[in-house]
């Protein structure tokens, strides 16, 4: 997985990929349609942000590149890459209990918050990327 050029595409699988952690100064994309939706992406090297109709989707500090973004009604699943070790929070569900799987492998379970926000810290190595499937219990 590389960074995405163009900082939001849509995947021939129907899934989002998003974001450019090489970038030195921060770009964005507004607008960007899919499946009825209007997605946003600022991103650089030190912050990563998705937004679908105004409404938070993901942020990672610092700045990651995701592939193959999927949100389904218990799971969210994707592939992100980036040059360090990240601080990786979704939007999910309100006070709610997920597991959290990291390349197919159960890596602990965690409770958001009354906001639906669950954070979890994620180690990556430059140029590999890991899969992550979050999964409401």
């Amino acid at each position: 997985m590389a960074v995405i050029g163009e900082l939001i595409r849509t995947e021939d699988d129907g899934t989002v990929s998003f974001g450019n952690y090489e970038l030195s100064e921060k770009a964005k994309k507004e607008d960007f349609e899919h499946d009825g939706d209007l997605y946003k992406v600022k991103t650089f090297k030190e912050i990563t942000k998705l937004e679908r109709n105004g409404m938070f989707v993901y942020e990672s500090v610092p700045g990651t590149a995701v592939s193959g973004f999927s949100v389904k009604d218990e799971e969210v699943s994707f592939f992100v890459e980036g040059e360090s070790d990240a601080q990786i929070t979704l939007q999910l569900s309100d006070d709610a209990e997920y597991e959290i799987l990291e390349d197919g492998k159960p890596a602990g379970g965690i409770r958001t918050n009354m906001s639906g926000k669950l954070s979890f810290s994620l180690e990556l190595v430059p140029g590999k990327s890991v899969g992550i499937t979050v999964r409401k219990k």
